[in-house]
């Protein structure tokens, strides 16, 4: 038997419940680029933003994967609790949002009112993901 085959047939973790996680990765890839190719179109310069946009992703893909782990567990010892998880854990992430916020929303410039919305975009279309990847996990049982 080879080994690969014995680790499958003895890992209890199915990688089909995790799922999720590699769609989550997709789609923000998908969206990073087209958020890059936009801001190119526009000839938006984000070298004056307090974080650049790989730093925001990346931070924002970190704690959307944290949420969908938290999700995937609760799934998988109690499924009815899913959507208060999911409240929750996106709550908590909010707060988080919040603390990275703060330094963009200190500078009180008008040049500062373009890395604001981009913010709040990046936060709104991972928010839709999350949302939408949730709501599927909840409507297959």
């Amino acid at each position: 038997m080879w080994p690969c085959a014995f680790v499958a047939k003895t890992n209890p973790m199915n990688l089909k419940n995790y799922k999720p996680i590699l769609n989550l990765v997709v789609l923000v890839g998908i969206v990073y680029l087209t958020h890059k190719l936009i801001l190119f179109l526009l000839k938006i310069e984000e070298s004056t933003f307090v974080y650049s946009m790989e730093t925001l992703y990346l931070l924002f893909l970190a704690m959307s994967t944290l949420v969908f782990i938290i999700v995937l567990k609760v799934k998988e010892r109690s499924f009815d609790n899913v959507g208060m998880s999911f409240l929750l854990a996106t709550s908590v992430k909010m707060i988080f949002c919040y603390l990275i916020l703060k330094p963009i929303l200190r500078i009180n410039s008008h040049d500062n009112s373009l890395e604001k919305v981009n913010f709040f975009a990046i936060f709104v279309i991972f928010l839709t993901i999350e949302t939408v990847l949730t709501i599927r996990i909840l409507s297959k049982n």
